[in-house]
């Protein structure tokens, strides 16, 4: 499973990238999108998903 990022939503804070273990999240068109062919969703390493942790907007980051 991978999560994605609500372009809608996302405020482009950059929170989210550096807290990524799998260098998914990276800057698109001037907001921050997550590749979905290499998001665990921190399985393996935390037990929640870091992106979501640091993340301040609701619903931003939700799954594929």
């Amino acid at each position: 499973m991978a999560l994605k990022i609500v372009a809608e939503l996302c405020t482009a804070c950059g929170d989210c990238e550096p807290v990524c273990p799998t260098e998914s999240i990276y800057p698109h068109k001037g907001l921050f999108a997550i590749k979905e062919d290499s998001c665990t969703e921190c399985e393996g390493d935390f037990e929640t998903p870091q992106c979501l942790d640091v993340c301040m907007e609701d619903d931003c980051i939700v799954p594929a």
